[in-house]
């Protein structure tokens, strides 16, 4: 109706009425033009799966990321690498590590190390050296000639000679064993006295006999040079055949070499004062031994692990520390700052990970950390508090991401920055999750976890935002960081998941759906319009399902198709209704720019 056409009738009916002597006019009603207001959400807040997400956020995403915020964009394609048989684990260095059906691969190409038993395992980085538990088998990535098994058993039956000897391996000669001092001795005299256990030398210049430190002994075997491949000096080993009681045990080899004809090997033991002789038949056991580890982790150039249970003698919940750069030597103890350690932990329960963060080892389990405070001179000790630790069959969860460490707790992810965790994951609402597996890499924590359902889900916390998104339903067994490119194990593939090498996905399908979308003054007013605004690659498409009310259906929209690259923008006109959600699904590289609504007033 043209402007002004309202008020002339209303004028008119009036003079007609006055006219027929009706005495007062007749009104009409004036008709009133609605009230529209227009709200733009411009920035998108990734996953939030709460009940009442803020607005700009979705409570549901697939293949979506925050890499474009505050737009929101499909993710990177992935690049798929390779096919994998018995995959078992999975190490980031300069290059990739991967144990595949028994056999360490480094860089792409087998090594040497073969022949591993089955089941998972752990890949621990220390110098050149990619040590591998509970295998307790090392690789030299820089020599690799050098590699084997961290421990060592020396099985042998024959003739052993038994002499006295300094710590360097020279044997004493003319040694006199008795109950008493010899009369009239000579300079340098050796007297050994069977009622005290000593070794004394005589000194002619004070005329009295000096008693010697310590003692040892030189044992000599008839082998081929097998023994001094097998251990080294100041290796801690165990001792048991020898005739003296007093060579056998926890015992530290001193010495160690072959004679020139390459058959007699011999080592020395610290020891009381033996009869030099010659034990025939014999059968001795040198064992160097690792200790059963749970969880592993190198920090200040030893490796420390921790375990709980039973190991076949005896109960145990203790942290462990190798030799100093020697991650052969568990129980080498010779009273310096550079010896093993082991201490006993006062709180119940199994360890479920372990980790180096801010220069200490940190052990967890679900309900305690406990970190090993490193002492330069070798008096390390353990700390513990009463906290969120990482839940059982998390281990591979832990991460640290820009001096920050997170990993999954029985309830949340939790960031720890030396005091106490703190939650990150209140986006990921009331859900539990398990066996999560996260790495950090680009300043994002990745995460695959499984809900109580058995349904995966790939996660990406975005640190520097504080955003979260859900790409995916990835099952990640495991994941590294080489160079700022994710590797991902599933289901025997192996993955680089931002893509940087490997075989690239064709066009990315993707998914979101909002929260409830409902009007800022809703006893008075509605939502009429909507508008979309997006950037889009050659042939991409989105399509827009609308559900009212929380019906539970979704009612299709509109639809856009772009045959060349650029923004298209998409009106939808909604029927009245107290509240919406959107789901927005397509194909293609896209980005989101903005979502408009007009809300009309009665």
């Amino acid at each position: 109706m043209p402007a002004g056409t309202t008020a002339a009738i209303c004028r008119w009916a009036a003079a007609k009425s006055i006219s027929e002597g009706r005495g007062e006019a007749l009104l009409y009603p004036k008709l009133k033009k609605k009230r529209l207001t227009r709200s733009t959400i411009k920035n998108f807040y990734g996953y939030d799966s709460r009940l009442r997400p803020p607005e700009g956020a979705f409570t549901y995403t697939e293949n979506l990321s925050c890499d474009h915020y505050p737009l929101m964009s499909s993710r990177k394609k992935r690049g798929w690498v390779k096919s994998l048989e018995k995959p078992q684990g999975l190490l980031a260095r300069d290059a990739l590590a991967i144990v595949e059906d028994g056999c360490l691969y480094y860089n792409g190409y087998a090594t040497p190390l073969a022949g591993m038993r089955e089941g998972e395992k752990q890949l621990v980085s220390m110098g050149a050296y990619i040590c591998i538990f509970p295998d307790k088998l090392y690789y030299n990535t820089q020599d690799p000639s050098d590699h084997g098994s961290m421990e060592a058993v020396f099985d042998y039956g024959g003739r052993v000679e038994y002499s006295m000897c300094s710590s360097q391996g020279e044997s004493y000669e003319n040694v006199l064993f008795s109950a008493i001092a010899p009369e009239s001795p000579d300079d340098g005299q050796l007297w050994a006295d069977t009622r005290s256990g000593s070794l004394n030398r005589y000194s002619a210049d004070s005329a009295m006999w000096v008693s010697m430190e310590s003692v040892y002994t030189k044992l000599t075997f008839t082998t081929m040079g097998q023994l001094p491949e097998l251990f080294g000096i100041h290796d801690g080993v165990s001792v048991s055949g020898a005739f003296h009681g007093a060579l056998n045990g926890s015992k530290l080899i001193y010495a160690i070499g072959g004679s020139a004809d390459g058959e007699r090997d011999w080592l020395v033991l610290a020891g009381e004062p033996a009869e030099n002789r010659i034990q025939e038949n014999a059968e001795i056991r040198i064992e160097r031994r690792v200790p059963d580890m749970d969880f592993v982790c190198q920090c200040q150039n030893r490796l420390w692990g921790c375990f709980y249970g039973n190991n076949g003698r005896e109960n145990l919940n203790e942290v462990y520390a190798c030799a100093l750069g020697d991650f052969k030597n568990w129980n080498q103890f010779m009273g310096l700052s550079t010896d093993s350690w082991r201490a006993g932990c006062g709180s119940d329960g199994a360890w479920t990970g372990a980790v180096a963060y801010l220069g200490s080892p940190v052990f967890f389990k679900e309900e305690s950390l406990t970190r090993a405070g490193v002492s330069p001179v070798g008096a390390h000790r353990l700390e513990e508090m009463v906290c969120r630790g990482v839940q059982a069959g998390s281990h591979k969860s832990l991460a640290v991401i820009n001096e920050t460490l997170f990993y999954k707790s029985r309830s949340d992810i939790c960031a720890y920055q030396g005091a106490f965790p703190e939650s990150v994951s209140a986006a990921l609402g009331e859900e539990r999750y398990f066996n999560a597996v996260g790495c950090g890499c680009g300043g994002k924590y990745c995460v695959s976890m499984e809900d109580g359902q058995g349904r995966w889900s790939y996660f990406v916390y975005d640190t520097r935002k504080g955003l979260w998104m859900r790409e995916d339903e990835l099952k990640a067994e495991f994941l590294a960081c080489v160079d700022e490119e994710l590797y991902c194990i599933s289901e025997g593939q192996l993955y680089a998941l931002m893509g940087s090498t490997g075989q690239k996905e064709k066009k990315v399908s993707w998914e979101a759906v909002t929260g409830l979308l409902c009007c800022s003054e809703p006893d008075s007013k509605y939502i009429s319009r909507l508008s979309i605004r997006a950037a889009m690659e050659a042939d991409a498409f989105m399509e827009v399902y609308i559900e009212y009310d929380s019906l539970g259906r979704w009612e299709s929209a509109g639809r856009i198709n772009v045959s060349r690259a650029g923004t298209a923008q998409l009106p939808l006109r909604l029927r009245r209704c107290d509240h919406i959600r959107l789901r927005l699904c397509g194909r293609g590289d896209v980005k989101i720019l903005s979502l408009t609504r007009e809300e009309c007033a009665e």
